[in-house]
């Protein structure tokens, strides 16, 4: 584990650590809540939800996200009273809140006035309002409301009892994440300004000599359009970039306002860090954010949606350093935007609540505290169902809280893991650009699929990005890292002379920051590292498979491998690449290299994480069946605790003793169908961890 451990404290906090660490003060043990919506309520019923929250065991709600037009109902007349006794009655209450700027939705009167503020999509269509997040973050008349706003409640609310973290804005890049308006468009050629300093540096970054793109001056470049065909790669890259940033800037442009009236209350915005949201780096951000906070929600229709939840704590733990977050939304049942939304099984809401916790993070909260009675969202899952408290969501709901609460030593630990997954966004915008030689290619079909058989054993993966420290690490997967820099791809380099088994795939180190093509062979950056060199790729056909000499096959990919330092390990079999390597290993330092040129088909690559994993020497941290989910946080004073979290119809035997922490007693050896059990670990001799 390549973090500082939860009872070492950090040298010269940042401010932001600071504030991270005053929130955490502020919400001892592991918070639970939703977003509230007191303005949807008359008065009654918000009397009422106090009472039901305390039933619940609630400890933290997010506030005010959607109420901009109920506290300014029209320009610079604000009205602040209903809101004053909503936060009045939670402190007497003793839940905390994360106050939302109330930014995340423009009130009808501001569009009115400036209808410029609106989003233009890439075909030129303005994006009207009569929804959410109809407005452009680059636009200078909004950025100017929604700071005034911002600043209204900070003055009002800084000293509040119930404050305890600022919620900006909401899911920002949700349902559109890039702007083509012109004051987008001149905001981005701003950028470009400060990356590359002169128009000449970005001619030749975009390598603008091919089909006459040459720019002779800033004012010349747009962002990619609609056009006859293809667009220059990098400057899609580019737009990517700066399109990730201006929302990133927005966020920092309010917090700013924010950190001006309140210096020591933190600032979150809400993630969406998930196998779905491609348009945002996450990374980039975290840097800006004093806590990360992420909403995650299943997919129904996904088998293994509880894998593909794993995969998303994975990275977002990964996006907070190792450091505690916040999952600030998931559901108690159904959503209301997919084709079918079925509701969660009996259970499935505390799997899916803990499984977050098990993989870092210090609260559970939901989308949102009681069902709305109108609107598009009237049909998503709360935690105060429309049918009151005579359901099986309700009892859930208090029982999760009952199992949070007995879990709050839980807090401030890290999660233990020594085998990391190198995940980069610009890595996954580059790799799926077109003209490319296969669009079969995606970047997170291999990394996921590792993910998963990771998961089946048992074995936790931090996603990390390929210049994070990766000392801790026995085992670091490389898949997909089409673009990679020179100090990244050294930074992988070192950890294998350290004493890391690394493999790398097939798409990796293909080009650099500017996707332009590393000359000299494949795999381009990794080539020294691997001992290989790859004259020309073979692509296979769409459900095309290729056979390898020890019985695994292939599918999506091959290449013309040549050996330059390394060993063979596996070969193709059949035309045109009878006995090229598909599969080689080379030793440096104290490590290992891998290469791997093909994708393996489930069985193939099952085969291969287990060669990986026994030369790493990583294992599982209890014995358990296929299908138990197995997580450990490592804690204060040498603390452990075992996640174990049982996705199976059977009971399951654990090889792991120690104290139950949610029932409080000894732990039997056994899970039963659908549960979870957390183990205060016995230390060797028998002692409690």
């Amino acid at each position: 584990m390549p973090y500082p451990s939860s009872d070492t404290p950090a040298a010269n906090p940042s401010p932001a650590d600071s504030r991270a660490a005053r929130l955490w003060e502020a919400l001892p043990g592991l918070s639970y809540g939703a977003d509230y919506n007191p303005e949807q309520w008359p008065e009654d019923i918000r009397r009422q939800d106090v009472e039901l929250m305390k039933e619940a065991g609630v400890t933290v709600l997010s506030v005010g996200i959607f109420s901009w037009a109920w506290l300014e109902p029209s320009e610079g007349r604000y009205d602040f009273a209903w809101l004053d006794g909503v936060l009045d009655s939670l402190a007497d209450a003793g839940i905390k809140v994360a106050l939302a700027t109330a930014t995340a939705a423009p009130p009808a009167w501001l569009v009115l006035k400036h209808p410029e503020i609106l989003p233009v999509a890439a075909d030129g269509t303005t994006l009207g309002p009569g929804s959410r997040r109809h407005y452009s973050p680059s636009s200078s008349v909004y950025r100017r409301y929604a700071a005034r706003m911002t600043r209204a409640l900070a003055d009002r609310y800084g000293d509040h009892p119930a404050l305890a973290l600022w919620h900006v804005d909401n899911e920002l890049g949700c349902h559109i994440s890039e702007y083509y308006g012109p004051e987008d468009a001149e905001a981005f050629r701003g950028w470009l300004r400060r990356r590359y300093g002169s128009i000449e540096a970005l001619n030749d970054a975009w390598g603008t000599a091919f089909w006459s793109q040459r720019y002779g001056g800033f004012a010349e470049v747009q962002p990619p359009a609609p056009a006859p065909t293809t667009l220059n790669p990098t400057q899609q890259l580019d737009f990517q970039r700066f399109s990730s940033w201006a929302l990133i800037d927005f966020y920092n442009m309010l917090a700013a306002v924010i950190h001006e009236v309140t210096p020591d209350v933190p600032t979150t915005t809400n993630l969406m860090a998930s196998s779905a949201t491609k348009s945002m780096d996450y990374f980039s951000w975290a840097k800006d954010l004093d806590v990360i906070a992420n909403d995650h929600y299943l997919v129904a229709a996904d088998t293994e949606r509880h894998i593909e939840l794993a995969f998303s704590a994975d990275l977002t733990r990964g996006i907070a350093d190792g450091k505690p977050w916040m999952l600030m939304e998931h559901s108690t049942s159904a959503v209301n935007w997919q084709p079918r939304n079925l509701p969660k099984l009996p259970g499935e809401m505390a799997r899916n609540s803990l499984a977050h916790v098990a993989r870092g993070s210090d609260a559970v909260m939901f989308f949102q505290w009681r069902q709305s009675r109108q609107g598009s969202e009237k049909f998503h899952s709360a935690m105060v169902p429309h049918d009151g408290t005579a359901t099986r969501v309700w009892r859930e709901v208090v029982e999760l809280g009952a199992a949070l609460k007995a879990l709050a030593q839980v807090q401030g630990s890290r999660v233990e893991s020594r085998t990391a997954i190198i995940f980069d966004y610009e890595a996954w915008w580059a790799s799926e650009l077109d003209s490319h030689p296969s669009q079969d290619v995606k970047y997170l079909t291999l990394l996921r699929a590792f993910h998963r058989e990771l998961f089946l054993r048992g074995i936790t993966a931090d996603l990390v990005q390929p210049g994070a420290d990766l000392s801790g690490y026995s085992l670091i997967l490389v898949c997909t890292l089409y673009t990679v820099t020179d100090a990244a791809a050294a930074n992988i380099a070192a950890a294998a002379e350290r004493g890391a088994t690394v493999l790398v795939s097939y798409f990796s180190g293909i080009v650099d920051q500017h996707d332009a093509v590393r000359l000299g062979g494949y795999p381009g950056a990794f080539r020294e590292l691997l001992g290989i060199n790859s004259e020309e790729f073979h692509p296979l056909p769409q459900h095309g498979t290729v056979g390898l000499d020890n019985g695994w096959k292939g599918r999506i990919w091959s290449e013309n491998v040549r050996l330059a330092g390394a060993e063979a390990v596996v070969s193709f079999t059949g035309h045109p690449l009878a006995g090229v390597p598909a599969l080689t290993r080379r030793v440096v330092g104290s490590g290992a290299a891998w290469y791997l040129a093909t994708f393996p088909d489930d069985t193939s690559l099952a085969g291969l994480l287990d060669s990986l994993l026994a030369e790493s020497g990583v294992a599982a941290p209890a014995t358990a069946p296929a299908g138990v989910e197995l997580t450990r946080r490592l804690g204060a004073g040498g603390a452990s605790f075992l996640f174990v979290i049982n996705h199976t119809g059977a009971e399951a035997d654990v090889a792991a003793s120690g104290r139950e922490l949610v029932t409080g007693t000894q732990f039997s050896g056994v899970v039963q169908p659908g549960a979870v059990a957390v183990i205060v670990e016995d230390a060797p001799g028998g002692q409690p961890g």
